[in-house]
């Protein structure tokens, strides 16, 4: 699964890197704060940066373009009752979808046809558990990066939703992450993971106009992740108010090494 994450790049740099339009600073809202462009803690309902494909409203007629826009993690489907505040009901945020069976599924099935997403990431954690010096198991994170230190991007699903009992309210944008079962050394430390796509990728993904790739939807080889470190980082990263770069720095080792752990999570 994928249920925290690391990133740091900027969305207008981004918006650079990817020919695509900065959509941030639109009129829909988020429900939390936090909209500095680093965060080495993500977590659920956090406001991210979300990739989509969407034709101009004024030209409908003309290729869709690349956006960068900024959404809940958690996805909030669209038929969901609003509270009397007018925010969302629901009792766990959505932040994963399997990548096998969200074409089955009523809150993921509309967006997997409709509107597909790339999260980009410089890594995600996990944790495993593995005996320590005192012979008492814990819980040691793991950091999921690339080698080049370049990033990832991970197929998401995404979803406007309103409080239909307020026309004048924002929308809310909200998206959430398809893991696919882990491959290679990845294994070792979870057996699912995010479904990260190539940049070759990345257009039939996000294309607004065809069905969802099957071929996509069955997740990378070994070869294609052989690229991304498995690295042990602090425990500080445990609790969701820790943040900065110390988070994703190399720990020295407390118990075995990857692959020799006594269970995983």
């Amino acid at each position: 699964m994928c249920g925290r994450y690391a990133t740091t790049v900027d969305p207008a740099l981004l918006a650079v890197e990817l020919d695509a339009i900065d959509e941030t600073r639109s009129g829909t809202r988020v429900p939390e704060e936090r909209h500095e462009a680093a965060n080495y803690n993500v977590a659920p309902t956090d406001p991210v940066l979300a990739v989509v494909s969407r034709h101009s409203r004024e030209h409908p007629d003309d290729a869709p373009r690349r956006r960068i826009r900024r959404m809940r993690w958690g996805l909030v489907p669209s038929w969901t009752k609003a509270d009397e505040q007018g925010r969302p009901v629901r009792s766990a945020p959505l932040i994963n979808a399997r990548a096998d069976t969200a074409a089955s599924k009523p809150a993921f099935r509309t967006a997997l046809t409709r509107t597909r997403c790339l999260v980009p990431m410089d890594g995600w954690y996990e944790w495993v558990l593995e005996p320590s010096a005192a012979g008492k198991a814990v819980k040691v994170p793991y950091f999921m990066t690339p080698t080049d230190g370049s990033r990832l991007y991970a197929a998401g699903l995404w979803s406007v939703w309103h409080d239909r009992a307020a026309s004048s309210s924002s929308p809310l944008l909200s998206c959430t992450i398809l893991t696919t079962d882990a491959v290679g050394e990845l294994t070792g430390v979870h057996d699912r993971m995010p479904l990260v796509l190539g940049d070759g990728q990345w257009d039939r993904w996000l294309d607004p106009d065809a069905e969802p790739d099957a071929e996509l939807l069955a997740g990378p080889s070994a070869a294609e992740v052989a690229g991304i470190e498995i690295r042990r980082v602090s425990q500080r990263v445990n609790s969701v108010a820790n943040d900065g770069p110390d988070l994703i720095a190399p720990a020295d080792p407390v118990g075995p090494a990857v692959g020799e752990q006594i269970s995983l999570l």
